[in-house]
């Protein structure tokens, strides 16, 4: 009796839940139908206003869809049985409509909204893939400015027509990204120049944007207990404003330029101040292919293994030395090209809106765990996961860290490369265990968060050049580790011979590596290959 009892609450439950979410979405169709409405009438007479700019119409949207969205996820799988087969299909399905409904709301409203889109869509390896294939479009989507637009904003900063800066300006915009778009131009002085303005409507809407979607978030936890994705608004909060700030950019870029200055293969476009503000930023006009255009290199004779090499020490650098790390390195972000004056291959870092500053204690704990990792020492990471904020559920960190499972985890992620079925399995355990990564991800220490996504973007570039999990990857991550924990033991060391002995070791931990390079690099070769099969038949000699 008792057991039926509680039965019949729940059941009773999820139909309350059920009739509140139908409610909410009548509500939300009402409200957008009303908006519409009432902002047609206003709209009719002038052909220069967007309905999207009103608050009306994109906070009825944005709550139609939520409620659509949660809607199909409470009906559509409460009849069928769980984890069948069945239900695996339908599932799925779902969360390709939810995708879909939420691009188009991403589309629809711009702005913050797409920027988010774009985060989510990044997450390869810790999101269901129906969400992240589909929302990967944004990076490509994001909605242009009117010259009308761009020569406001110019004339509203700088004080000055396009005209009277510019002997030419590009109206097709080279690129246009959520937060604003960038023109090629030619100043009086006749310096090229890539000139990039804030789309006029990003400032006054982020932060109502960003409060609706807490809002939204916080209703529907209150319907599915385990959707835990406020750590997306609480990113967008700190993030945003920075971002927003196109002087703050400016600044990231000459610091990190200065911080990597020994890497002769980085090019950082210099900043000219002189015509910079909050909203438009002047750089130095630098082309290239974009970083996982495969094609492009080999018809420019780049060396894909070199590109993919070097952008690997250049993130270990950032990351596990520095603590300073530029966290969008989506495609469009980093560009390759050959140096005509050297024949170098040279990386082009774009956009530094984002970057993500690392604690000492937080850097040399994930320098340690990635250490941990690549020793396949599992005390270790253990220790440090936990250290991290994983607790129990560690194991699930380290599979999201590496993309790989947990087999490969406990074998070495350095001992074999990533199989197409070791990569079904990582994205099919994404959306299987959802609610245990919604949960680390509100756990972990919010630094985490930016590397997560960084991580990912990487691994998608590796991913199209067919460089993924190479061991270079791996030996430059522990260089730079060994690097970064001999300085901090150096740095609290007060006694000469004990910092010392910490330099020998470094060096000798360091030696190490650059042997197992050059053997690996051997091993590779004609010349290696050659050896090989030389002393094997020497081996194998009855002499």
């Amino acid at each position: 009796m008792r057991g039926g009892g509680l039965c019949f609450l729940r059941v009773k439950a999820s139909r309350c839940r059920e009739a509140v979410v139908a409610s909410m979405a009548r509500r939300a169709l009402k409200l957008v139908s009303l908006a519409a409405a009432s902002s047609g009438f206003y709209l009719y007479s002038s052909k220069y206003l967007d309905p999207n700019d009103f608050g009306a119409v994109r906070v009825g949207r944005a709550i139609a869809t939520t409620a659509v969205i949660t809607y199909d996820y409470l009906t559509s799988l409460r009849s069928v049985p769980y984890g069948s087969q069945e239900y695996a299909y339908l599932k799925s399905q779902v969360h390709l409509r939810s995708a879909e409904r939420l691009r188009d709301l991403c589309c629809a409203n711009r702005g913050t909204f797409i920027k988010v889109g774009q985060h989510l869509g990044a997450l390869d390896y810790l999101l269901p893939e129906e969400y992240t294939r589909t929302l990967k479009v944004l990076h490509s989507q994001a909605p242009q400015s009117s010259m009308q637009e761009i020569e406001q904003v110019i004339r509203e900063d700088l004080g000055k027509e396009i005209k009277e800066l510019f002997v030419s300006f590009e109206d097709t915009p080279l690129g246009a990204a959520s937060l604003a778009q960038v023109h090629k131009a030619v100043l009086q002085d006749g310096r090229t120049v890539a000139v990039k303005v804030q789309h006029p409507k990003v400032q006054a809407q982020s932060s109502k944007d960003i409060l609706l979607m807490e809002i939204l978030l916080l209703t529907v936890k209150q319907i599915f207990p385990d959707f835990e994705f406020m750590w997306l608004v609480d990113e967008a909060k700190k993030n945003l404003p920075l971002e927003l700030d196109f002087l703050n950019e400016g600044r990231n870029a000459e610091k990190v330029a200065h911080m990597l200055k020994d890497f002769d293969f980085l090019k950082v476009p210099r900043i000219y101040w002189e015509l910079s503000t909050r909203r438009v930023l002047l750089m130095e006009f630098v082309e290239g292919g974009q970083v996982n255009d495969r094609a492009y290199m080999e018809r420019n004779s780049i060396d894909v293994n070199e590109i993919s090499r070097n952008l690997g020490k250049l993130y270990s650098e950032m990351i596990f030395v520095n603590g300073f790390v530029h966290c969008d390195p989506h495609p469009g972000n980093v560009l390759v090209r050959k140096c005509p004056a050297t024949g170098k291959a040279h990386i082009i870092l774009l956009d530094h809106g984002l970057y993500q500053v690392l604690t000492e204690k937080f850097r040399l704990d994930y320098c340690r765990l990635w250490q941990s990792l690549i020793k396949a020492d599992m005390k270790r990471v253990q220790k440090y996961s936990r250290r991290l904020g994983a607790g129990d559920l560690y194991p699930l960190f380290a599979c999201m860290l590496t993309a790989r499972s947990w087999d490969s985890v406990n074998r070495g992620i350095d001992r074999s490369p990533v199989t197409a079925n070791e990569d079904v399995e990582i994205r099919t355990n994404a959306a299987a265990y959802l609610p245990q990564i919604n949960q680390l991800l509100n756990n972990v220490p919010r630094q985490m968060l930016l590397l997560l996504k960084t991580n990912d973007l990487l691994r998608g570039i590796e991913s199209a050049l067919h460089t993924r999990a190479s061991a270079s990857s791996f030996l430059n991550m522990s260089r730079c580790c060994i690097r970064a924990v001999s300085t901090y033991q150096r740095s609290k060391s007060h006694s000469l011979y004990r910092k010392a002995k910490i330099s020998l070791l470094e060096a000798l931990s360091l030696w190490q590596i650059n042997l197992h390079e050059l053997f690996l690099r051997l091993k590779g070769s004609r010349l290696g290959n050659w050896v090989i099969a030389f002393l094997s038949r020497m081996h194998h000699s009855p002499y």
